[in-house]
């Protein structure tokens, strides 16, 4: 006889508790629990053993074969960069952003582009089959084979993608999705997690290629149980402003390819089209140079991206203020008490404003330098040459130390024309490009003088 059992479930962390708590007791989330009806056979929970297990599934680690990895190419270079070099047949890819950032419109880019568009599965749990038909009319790819489903019960979609077996196949959204094995409303912790293990299973057992789009809450964190990141393959973030008309796909976990690489996309009235040189949309435009601008070469992923670092250092009236946009505010305030304690600089009444144009987060310690000069010029009111770009990592003694891809970093920097490069001495290049300076410098001390 099977037997009814109720707990409660987190919907911010997943944790699951006996009982209704005002408070979760492991994310301190308040009024977070909902109840969970949870089907249970007796004696489940007692080990039977399994008939199945032999001494022959448990295979010696030199006895696998490896081969290369098959990849199938979306036909977006921007994204296959981002994937590793396109899609592991039998991988499961969760891509998450903000409401209205283009994720539905990019994967269904992605889908129309494939070798063979006819074998790609496109599963809305959001929007009607009309709804998806007038988008892709828009993006130019209407009259593309692809098949439609509108549907938001896994099981239901499982037999049918078994009958149909394509090779690619799109969820929007795995918050919609819900298995009858769970009695809880669709987007509930305990749907999405069991929801999502029976697509991950299927795509492996299977060997589709699976795309799960996913929310995110306000925090900008894909919502859902911690563990819907840690079943799939790849997670990939699709960020962007909503006021600029370019887009983002980072990578932060990918299996089969480096994490921290960078899609660069423009979207414009027929969809996303790809960048192909991104230096240049986030270099300044403008004629008149100012104070508190500099030019950082940053390592994102496989390949070097120039960037504009801008800061204003102004009189504070009141608290000193440490304010970033795509900066850690933590990493300022440390940068800020080295400019102190070994230039004798000192802002402890100023307030700081800094920002990354093109709405890029920056992550690697190679911006430090870049961060440092940008400060340093704002509150000298000192005007650097355009020609000029830094990058580095400075330590708490005041050391410049080097940082991946220095080689390709100068050279990218030549390419578009900068004269000038400041950089750690471990990254000194062993012959300067054609028409470059390269300043090799061992403390931040050194490397202010070369301002001047």
């Amino acid at each position: 006889m099977t037997k009814v059992k109720t707990q409660y479930s987190c919907s911010a962390c997943g944790s699951v508790s006996p009982k209704w708590l005002g408070q979760c007791t492991d994310c301190g989330a308040w009024n977070s629990l909902t109840e969970i009806a949870i089907s249970k056979t007796p004696n489940s929970g007692r080990w039977q053993g399994y008939a199945g297990a032999s001494e022959a599934s448990i295979i010696a680690l030199p006895q696998i074969s490896t081969t290369q990895t098959e990849r199938l190419s979306t036909g977006l270079e921007e994204l296959d960069r981002v994937l590793g070099g396109g899609l592991v047949m039998g991988s499961v890819i969760l891509i998450g952003g903000d409401p209205g950032i283009g994720k539905s419109t990019l994967l269904l880019q992605a889908l129309a582009h494939l070798p063979e568009p006819d074998k790609a599965l496109y599963v809305t749990g959001e929007e009607s089959l009309q709804q998806v038909s007038l988008r892709a009319k828009r993006l130019g790819v209407g009259q593309m084979p692809l098949k439609l489903l509108a549907e938001t019960q896994v099981e239901t979609i499982i037999a049918l993608a078994t009958t149909l077996k394509p090779s690619v196949m799109v969820i929007d959204s795995i918050q919609t999705i819900f298995t009858q094995l769970i009695q809880s409303a669709p987007g509930s912790v305990s749907q999405v997690r069991e929801s999502a293990a029976l697509l991950v299973r299927f795509a492996k057992q299977s060997g589709i290629s699976l795309y799960l789009v996913g929310h995110v809450n306000k925090d900008g964190a894909i919502a859902g149980p911690r563990v819907l990141e840690h079943m799939v393959d790849t997670v990939l973030y699709f960020e962007g402003e909503k006021e600029s008309r370019f887009r983002i796909v980072r990578a932060i976990k990918n299996r089969f390819g480096a994490v921290n690489e960078l899609g660069i996309f423009a979207m414009t009235d027929k969809g996303l089209r790809e960048v192909n040189n991104p230096s240049a949309i986030f270099l300044s435009r403008t004629a008149k140079p100012s104070s508190g601008t500099i030019v950082l070469v940053s390592w994102e992923g496989s390949r070097p991206l120039l960037l504009e670092i801008q800061a204003l250092v102004d009189d504070s009236h009141g608290v000193p203020r440490r304010v970033t946009v795509g900066y850690d505010h933590n990493r300022l305030a440390l940068l800020l008490a080295v400019l102190h304690r070994h230039s004798g600089i000192t802002m402890h009444q100023m307030d700081v404003f800094l920002n990354v144009v093109g709405g890029v987060k920056v992550t690697e310690t190679g911006a430090d330098l870049a961060i440092v000069v940008a400060v340093l010029t704002s509150f000298r009111d000192k005007i650097l040459d355009k020609g000029t770009v830094v990058f580095g990592e400075i330590g708490l003694g005041g050391e410049l130390r080097p940082v991946p891809g220095g080689q390709e970093r100068i050279i990218e920097a030549a390419k578009h024309g900068f004269k000038r490069a400041i950089v750690p001495k471990g990254n000194a290049p062993r012959q300067n490009p054609e028409g470059m300076e390269v300043f090799a410098v061992e403390t931040l001390k050194e490397a202010l003088s070369k301002l001047d």
